[in-house]
């Protein structure tokens, strides 16, 4: 199973991947996250340093292929999870598309790239352009990661179109939203009232979430020394659980942008009164799985 993780820039994709990976691990699966991002820091917390990109070691090898091993971009990190960063082109040149077509090439060479049972993608920001909409070409899922925010909503409306077009040529389903470090998902919820989708999980407001990634760590390496965070991981587990029991997902179809604008901002202009509708908060408020 292959997994194409996306979502506006800075909303925790990379330790929400990262955790999933791990999760997915401890039920019994290998497992290969690719970073696709110039910052090439995706599998930080994985390894605990910024491992060598598949782009810098290919430039050294003069793209000799045949002089390339897989200890040279394959790399170990935490829970058993094998970490590959594709890198990027140099700023303002080149296309991250072809980046990412140049890792899926090499570990093919390696023989590595269907020796996974899940293969998580972790994709830059809120970029769908063809180049970093390429992730999709090769996944079966396709995962948002959304907060209760205007902008990540915006950012996830378009990531839903770029899945619509690439499903019109590729196996490719959304697998579902997945809410990161939110208090309230009244606009989740608005938005999937008018785009219908799959929310799989909506972690709460957790501080050590935020905390993990500056340690370097993930959660799951936390509990180590602090067994409280334990329950976090049950988040993560639930997610994997999930994408495990290999869901139909679906085709989705984006709401028009300036529909989008007045649905979200007719939310923050009249939110809701708790006095006198508790009711449809509460409805609101209420899970959509997977």
């Amino acid at each position: 199973m292959k997994i194409a993780v996306y979502g506006k820039g800075g909303i925790g994709k990379s330790t929400t991947s990262c955790n999933i990976s791990i999760a997915l691990a401890r039920r019994g699966e290998k497992v290969l996250q690719i970073g696709c991002d110039p910052k090439h820091d995706s599998t930080f917390t994985l390894t605990g340093f910024l491992i060598p990109t598949i782009i810098d070691t290919l430039q050294s090898k003069d793209y000799h292929y045949e002089d390339i091993w897989s200890e040279d971009v394959i790399h170990k990190g935490y829970g058993g999870v094998d970490c590959v960063e594709a890198g990027g082109p140099p700023a303002g040149a080149g296309c991250g598309g072809y980046v990412v077509g140049e890792t899926v090439k090499l570990l093919k060479e390696l023989n590595a790239f269907y020796e996974y049972d899940i293969i998580l993608f972790d994709v830059l920001g809120d970029v769908v352009c063809g180049g970093f909409a390429a992730p999709l070409n090769y996944a079966d899922y396709c995962l948002i990661i959304t907060d209760n925010g205007f902008d990540a909503l915006f950012a996830a409306n378009r990531i839903t179109a770029s899945i619509r077009e690439k499903a019109r040529t590729h196996p490719l389903r959304l697998g579902g939203l997945v809410g990161n470090r939110t208090s309230q998902r009244d606009l989740i919820n608005k938005y999937v009232e008018a785009c219908p989708m799959p929310v799989i999980e909506v972690l709460p407001l957790i501080e050590d979430i935020r905390v993990s990634r500056i340690k370097g760590k993930t959660l799951f390496e936390m509990v180590g020394s602090e067994p409280s965070l334990n329950y976090v991981c049950e988040y993560y587990l639930d997610i994997a659980d999930q994408i495990l029991s290999q869901p139909e997902g679906i085709v989705p179809k984006e709401i028009p942008d300036r529909e989008l604008f007045n649905l979200l901002s007719d939310l923050y202009l009249n939110p809701i009164d708790e006095g006198k509708d508790q009711n449809n908060k509460e409805n609101l408020l209420g899970f959509t799985t997977i």
